[in-house]
């Protein structure tokens, strides 16, 4: 199952990797897919939503929440 999260400050693909890293970082088995138009971060193979919003904030963006 996966889950699609609002991240607010992401501008280009730096951003993107550093997100992406930062989740898989506290979730090894998770599939990230980021969409930098829009601010999208699609996760699968993560329950926890606490887990992605800490990771995303530890990247130094903004988590605004599920889609």
């Amino acid at each position: 199952m996966s889950k699609t999260y609002k991240v607010e400050g992401m501008s280009c693909g730096g951003c993107a990797s550093s997100v992406e890293q930062a989740i898989k970082a506290v979730a090894a088995q998770a599939s990230v897919e980021v969409k930098l138009e829009g601010g999208l971060v699609t996760v699968a193979g993560v329950d926890d939503d606490s887990l992605v919003k800490q990771a995303v904030e530890d990247a130094g963006f903004t988590y605004a929440g599920t889609v």
